[in-house]
């Protein structure tokens, strides 16, 4: 059964933001999913100006919602756009960090599409309070697009912890990007190893050690490619000693990947946002487009 039935792209009509929306439309297109377009007005911010306008307060929030209206099926009707079937085009007046995650929550879509750059919102997606508000109330996997639309996505990277957000992330990947090369990495560490090389154990000792956590390592990989459907020759396995960051920006650019999917299990976005995480490094220092997918149960009830 498809994972992908609805798909949620927000907008705030600048051509990054766009260039999201063409790649949502792409992804529903490929998967016979709906497909909601939203542009979030922000009319919040007239508040302060109600004393100001008085009685013209409303009289201007109803204006602005025509012109962007307008604003928005012209930005959709432009030829460059992605050619498929007509999205639903909503013009909402609150906050685009509250009025994506409600929307969310009504329209009951399981992928949100968003541009890693643009005007207010989503320049700041990737770090930045609004950020947090917005990743916060959204259980839903959260693809944030950096490059120009052009054609599926041709080569995944996905780095595997081995949990369930792991295997979902593969699921989900799989289902988005049928015919994409898939490249699964898994970064490790030797436990101790800090301690070990401040006891003075032999560096020969330690790489003995390195490769038995690597033999261990590349066999879960294959074990949950094998639970997950996938054949030996349907996936290219990479497990590596090192720095997670390091790994997986380096070799996305080296293998020329235009999609890393990072997987969570019960836990929001935010958290990996916030805290400085493997998460936020690289989808600040890569370059590729990123999918966070978050398990829509929560983490009381996936268990």
């Amino acid at each position: 059964m498809t994972m992908t039935r609805h798909i949620l792209s927000a907008t705030d009509l600048s051509a990054f933001s766009l260039q999201a929306v063409d790649r949502a439309a792409d992804l529903a297109t490929a998967n016979g999913a709906r497909h909601t377009v939203v542009h979030a007005l922000g009319l919040d911010a007239l508040g302060p100006l109600r004393n100001l306008l008085g009685e013209r307060a409303d009289s201007v929030a109803h204006t602005a919602m025509q012109q962007q209206q307008a604003a928005l099926a012209a930005a959709m009707a432009e030829p460059a756009r992605h050619p498929g079937p007509a999205p639903t085009l909503r013009v909402e007046e609150g906050l685009a960090s509250r009025v994506v995650p409600a929307l969310v929550r009504e329209t009951d879509a399981d992928l949100v599409v968003v541009g890693a750059r643009g005007q207010s919102l989503l320049r700041r997606l990737v770090v930045g309070s609004t950020a947090s508000h917005l990743m916060r109330r959204s259980h839903c996997p959260v693809l944030v697009v950096k490059n120009p639309f052009q054609q599926p996505y041709r080569r995944v990277l996905l780095p595997m912890d081995f949990s369930p957000g792991s295997a979902l992330a593969l699921a989900l990947a799989r289902e988005l990007a049928p015919r994409a090369d898939l490249v699964l990495l898994h970064a490790f560490d030797v436990p101790f190893e800090g301690m070990l090389q401040y006891a003075g154990v032999s560096q020969d000792i330690i790489h003995q050690y390195r490769i038995e956590a690597r033999e261990r390592a590349l066999r879960q990989l294959r074990e949950m490619a094998a639970e997950q459907g996938l054949a030996a020759g349907d996936y290219t396995p990479l497990v590596e000693h090192g720095d997670a960051v390091a790994l997986i920006t380096g070799h996305q650019q080296r293998l020329g990947c235009d999609l890393v999917v990072m997987g969570k299990h019960g836990t929001h976005v935010t958290e990996e946002l916030l805290l400085g995480s493997v998460t936020k490094r690289v989808l600040s220092e890569g370059d590729a487009d990123v999918l966070v997918v978050v398990d829509k149960r929560g983490p009381q009830d996936a268990g």
